[in-house]
């Protein structure tokens, strides 16, 4: 896909963070764009701020890890323009660091449900409505290098979801191309420094009903993470989140799969993990990561 103007996209988890800035690249680019996020307040707001700017916006609150809600929302979409071009499964949440065995059921329950389960229920809803329109579509679902590339040992959760996303992701661009549909796929891997994200204070959304089991320690913040890479000898800059939306737009354009900058470095950590696996070796190079 070449060209957003004129298109419906949809996007998960868009009233702030990443979401947000690829909402705003998408409007700027001339797309309709439907925001989807679980937050009715802070999607009111966001709704509002996009507006501003120009462009055709609505919101829908929706719970992506809730496949009603998730089907509730495609309905909306095709009741309202008849068509979706661009899905964005984007909606994520993270869970405290803390050893495997030192996890909970709930801990695992609510990130899967929201990273796994929620970019499930959004291929599930829309891609049937999107293949039988016939039009050229696209579908985005954002991955992390935590686990998509390499993961975080203390974040076992949180990693195991995106590495579950890369892989989904994967097969379904296999498949949609290999059944001659009109659609594709991209997994994003949000990148180029530390991203200053809501993904640091998921804990605002999560249920009751998921709440965690025991006390754990205080989440850091992304300052924590920024001076503890720093104690492990990694100086890491913020990247601008409407650069990165504008990135990911560019690998749509160009037709990437993977769609992530600094992908030389990726390859490298890729390359290392291999050969460690090929050595019958722990791939996680534990003196490089800073422990959260």
């Amino acid at each position: 896909m070449k060209e957003f103007a004129n298109k419906v996209a949809v996007v998960t988890g868009g009233a702030s963070g990443i979401g947000a800035g690829l909402v705003r690249s998408l409007l700027k680019a001339g797309a309709k764009v439907v925001v989807a996020d679980v937050e009715a307040t802070a999607l009111e707001t966001a709704v509002t701020e996009f507006a501003r700017s120009g462009g055709e916006v609505s919101g829908v609150v929706t719970d992506v890890s809730n496949p009603q809600s998730v089907e509730a929302l495609a309905q909306k979409v095709y009741d309202q323009y008849g068509e979706c071009h661009l899905l964005f499964n984007n909606a994520g949440v993270a869970a405290p660091s803390a050893n495997v065995w030192e996890t909970t059921a709930n801990d695992w329950t609510w990130v899967h449900g929201v990273n796994v389960m929620g970019v499930m229920h959004g291929i599930r809803a829309f891609v049937p409505r999107m293949i039988a329109g016939g039009q050229e579509g696209h579908i985005i679902n954002t991955s992390s290098g935590d686990g998509g590339i390499s993961p975080l040992p203390y974040q076992s959760v949180y990693a195991s979801s995106k590495a579950a996303v890369s892989i989904i992701s994967e097969c379904l661009a296999a498949q949609l191309e290999s059944e001659g549909t009109n659609l594709s796929a991209s997994v994003f891997y949000p990148s180029g420094g530390l991203l200053d994200t809501g993904i640091w204070t998921t804990d605002r959304n999560r249920p009751e009903s998921l709440a965690r089991e025991r006390p754990t320690d205080p989440i850091p913040t992304i300052h924590d993470f920024a001076d503890a890479a720093k104690a492990a000898g990694m100086e890491l800059a913020f990247q601008d989140l409407d650069e990165l939306a504008e990135f990911a737009l560019a690998g749509i354009r160009n037709g990437d799969f993977v769609i992530m900058i600094g992908l030389e470095e990726a390859e490298h950590t890729l390359l290392d993990r291999a050969k460690r696996i090929g050595q019958a070796a722990l791939p996680i190079d534990l003196a490089s990561i800073p422990k959260l």
